[in-house]
């Protein structure tokens, strides 16, 4: 297995972050060697001025963290992003249009995004705290006809949301694995023993904003 700091993405999506805040995780995602950071669309910039060339992958998020804006300002949100030099989108999935089961809604919505990514990875954040098993399968289904090459547990913003859970993990990565897309699981991922059970389950990116406390 890699070392775990190759998994972390070192997010910091908190709405009263201040830039000092942000500086500091790009300054501790170079320290640690972490694969990425993920912030929201307006620190692209920033993001981008402080970690340049260090290899560090930029990961910003779209339609975040309800999902439900409409495809046209999602598709602007991801252009502007790669524009401002993201490296890869994470786009909330709309949960409203899975749970009533609107395939064609969902899959061109996720094709035009993937398209406005310019070859950039896309992550579909499907927010697993608020799917049963069955439309969480369902959601992985889409994001495949939808060419996504990832789909990822959770947002985080879910009030008394649990996040990643293992066994939810495992349902999207045997969902996927033969369409060659992966899983990144984030929310609650907060120390060492919980990261491990997610990359078990079959997770290869973990969101989470304790990458310190996990490497160390």
């Amino acid at each position: 297995m890699e070392s775990l700091n190759k998994y972390i993405e070192h997010t910091l999506l908190k709405q009263d972050a201040t830039q000092s805040d942000l500086i500091k995780l790009f300054q501790e995602a170079k320290e640690n060697n972490f694969l990425g950071v993920c912030v929201n669309p307006c620190y692209v910039k920033l993001a981008k001025k402080h970690l340049g060339d260090s290899g560090v992958k930029i990961v910003t998020v779209i339609g975040f963290p309800l999902g439900a804006n409409t495809t046209e300002t999602k598709i602007f949100e991801t252009i502007n992003a790669i524009k401002d030099g993201a490296d890869e989108i994470d786009m909330v999935i709309n949960v409203t249009k899975i749970k009533d089961r609107e395939t064609e809604f969902v899959v061109d919505e996720i094709k035009q995004i993937k398209t406005a990514c310019q070859g950039h990875n896309l992550k579909v954040i499907i927010e697993t705290d608020l799917l049963t098993k069955e439309e969480i399968k369902y959601a992985c289904e889409c994001s495949i006809k939808g060419g996504a090459d990832f789909v990822k547990t959770s947002t985080g913003f879910v009030k008394n949301g649990v996040g990643a859970k293992a066994e939810d993990v495992k349902l999207m990565y045997e969902t996927v694995k033969d369409a060659g897309l992966q899983v990144k699981a984030s929310g609650g991922i907060r120390d060492k023993e919980s990261a491990l059970k997610m990359i078990e389950a079959g997770a290869v990116r973990l969101g989470t904003s304790s990458g310190i406390k996990i490497v160390s």
